[in-house]
């Protein structure tokens, strides 16, 4: 599934052909991707101008004076900007046709998604969509940090790497991520988060931070091009310390690394660098 940094990576890639266009037409053809796409993406959306391309926690938010789409690409949804006359394959479900500033070519934004994991909604103005009630907060602004991650953790028994990919700790830290930054930290995922001191949560934060940013950098772990038919990925997944590596040895200090499963996804970790 994309995480933080793929969502980010495809934010930062269709924000500067979005923002100030407006909104031709929107094509669907289906009428539902995990849960029925709203009327208002058809009723509403058309003719409005896009002033805004948010991302909170992994959804991504197209803000326009009527409201704003809501999508999440689920587990293989990918967003791209393309000419119109690219022609739609079976997975292409949705097609927002843009309108072109002075001087420019038209352009689509075509969501495809061959597993219908995803999800185009719709959020009103002035309200809070459901999907983003009670999130934490965003992990690379200030108010992330070592001492949220210690009062939060308090009398908790379970694993620090539930802990951590918990929306409602903080957003958008998910399975990849939450292994690569307990090892820069020198964590065992296993540990309860309540036995983690305060110290350690700090720079747990600040690898989180750290790896989080880094990713995006890179194009994230498996994210593809905006532009062009044809994807290419994300160059983060050279840089995995733990995850996927069952059975190497640990870049650091050579230790076979360890899989376990917990909270039913695969965890990676180095059991000598870790404690």
């Amino acid at each position: 599934m994309p995480e933080l940094p793929e969502v980010e990576t495809t934010r930062r890639g269709i924000a500067p052909h979005l923002i100030g266009r407006r909104v031709a037409s929107v094509t669907l053809r289906r009428n539902d991707l995990r849960w029925p796409i709203p009327r208002e993406i058809t009723e509403l959306l058309p003719g409005q101008r896009i002033d805004e391309v948010e991302r909170r926690a992994k959804y991504l938010l197209l803000h326009t004076h009527a409201g704003s789409a809501l999508l999440h690409l689920g587990m293989t949804g990918v967003l791209r900007v393309l000419p119109p006359d690219v022609t739609p394959g079976a997975h292409d479900h949705v097609d927002i046709a843009l309108e072109p500033l002075r001087g420019e070519r038209s352009r689509i934004l075509r969501f495809t998604d061959p597993r219908r994991f995803g999800c185009l909604l719709w959020q009103p103005p002035g309200i809070t969509h459901e999907l983003l009630a009670g999130l934490g907060p965003e992990p690379l602004t200030d108010a992330f940090d070592g001492e949220l991650l210690y009062r939060r953790s308090r009398g908790r028994k379970a694993a620090v790497k539930l802990f951590l990919m918990d929306n409602a700790i903080v957003v958008g830290v998910g399975n990849i991520y939450a292994s690569e930054a307990l090892f820069a930290a020198g964590i065992d995922p296993r540990r309860a988060a309540g036995t983690v001191s305060r110290a350690r949560y700090q720079r747990l934060a600040a690898e989180v931070k750290r790896i989080l940013a880094w990713a995006i950098e890179r194009g994230g772990t498996t994210l593809r091009d905006f532009l062009n038919p044809d994807g290419a990925p994300g160059y983060f997944f050279r840089e995995l310390f733990v995850y996927g590596r069952e059975g190497e040895p640990c870049k650091v200090c050579g230790t076979a690394i360890r899989q376990t499963v917990i909270g039913q996804r695969s965890t990676f970790w180095c059991p000598r660098c870790q404690k």
